[in-house]
């Protein structure tokens, strides 16, 4: 929609020649890789601090400039509008930057001062925000969504979210997505992040995984091959049926039912052979 890198040389065209260099070198302009003001500083033989001021006073005057483009800084704050006034600042750089010019768009989101960039903390990852309130809204609205989630101890598909919270569904997306502690997993669930079948780690959260989809007693042999045919997994290094078999003998939730075959505990099996357990449930049964 927009030439980025057309709209950027245009803004820098008639600024100083040290602070358009270390705004170029800063954000990593014109295909540059962004650089550190101690890096710079080092370069230039300047302070760190010297530097700021450069691109402190660069950015003052570009910002005097922005209005010649206002379809484009419209256009930004469209995007984040209609994300509820907040979005995850690496998929709002792909959103707006469908040609790969990435730090161009960073630039110019950095010059418009009715957006502001909201670094990472422990509840949202670094995010852009048009509405300080839409700040205060997805804090509240994931510290919700998580209390339900540990409440009931499992994942929720986003139509089941959606029903208990009351905002927006482009709203409700963005702030999940920008959360430190919500994800969606490989089966398109959304969950707290710590749990195995939200960000499966290593081949046992995998058969974790393949048995609640399966719902069924199966074999080792057959969990690794189901594991290397689903692709959510997203690995390019295939699961072997040994390691598996080592992985799940080891593991409390999986319970070793027959030769080979295993079945999730929490499904009330018992370990051993058929007969063993028949004889276990019989004991029971006739015990005073």
């Amino acid at each position: 929609m927009f030439n980025y890198q057309e709209i950027v040389e245009d803004l820098l065209s008639d600024i100083p020649a040290r602070a358009k260099e270390i705004l170029i070198r800063r954000f990593g302009l014109g295909g540059e890789k962004r650089e550190t003001l101690q890096a710079i500083g080092q370069n230039l033989v300047i302070t760190r601090e010297r530097v700021r001021q450069i691109e402190n006073a660069g950015l003052f005057k570009v910002k005097e400039k922005i209005r010649r483009h206002e379809p484009v800084f419209q256009f930004f704050l469209n995007q984040l509008k209609t994300s509820g006034n907040l979005r995850k600042e690496d998929v709002l750089i792909k959103i707006l930057s469908p040609q790969a010019q990435e730090n161009e768009v960073f630039f110019l989101l950095n010059l418009e001062d009715k957006l502001q960039r909201q670094l990472a903390d422990k509840n949202l990852h670094t995010s852009w925000i048009s509405d300080k309130n839409s700040l205060k809204l997805a804090q509240k609205t994931i510290k919700e969504i998580v209390k339900k989630m540990k409440n009931y101890s499992r994942p929720f598909g986003f139509e089941e979210i959606l029903s208990f919270s009351n905002i927006d569904i482009s709203a409700l997306f963005s702030f999940m997505e920008a959360s430190q502690e919500i994800e969606k997993g490989p089966q398109g669930l959304w969950g707290l992040k710590v749990w195995p079948e939200i960000k499966p780690r290593g081949a046992k959260d995998k058969a974790y995984i393949i048995f609640q989809k399966e719902k069924r007693p199966i074999h080792f042999k057959e969990v690794a091959g189901l594991i290397n045919e689903n692709n959510f997994f997203k690995t390019t290094k295939n699961a072997q049926s040994q390691t598996v078999h080592n992985e799940l003998i080891k593991d409390p939730r999986f319970v070793l039912i027959g030769r080979g075959m295993y079945a999730l505990k929490e499904w009330g099996y018992e370990p051993g052979a058929v007969k063993d357990v028949i004889l276990k449930v019989l004991k029971q049964r006739i015990s005073p």
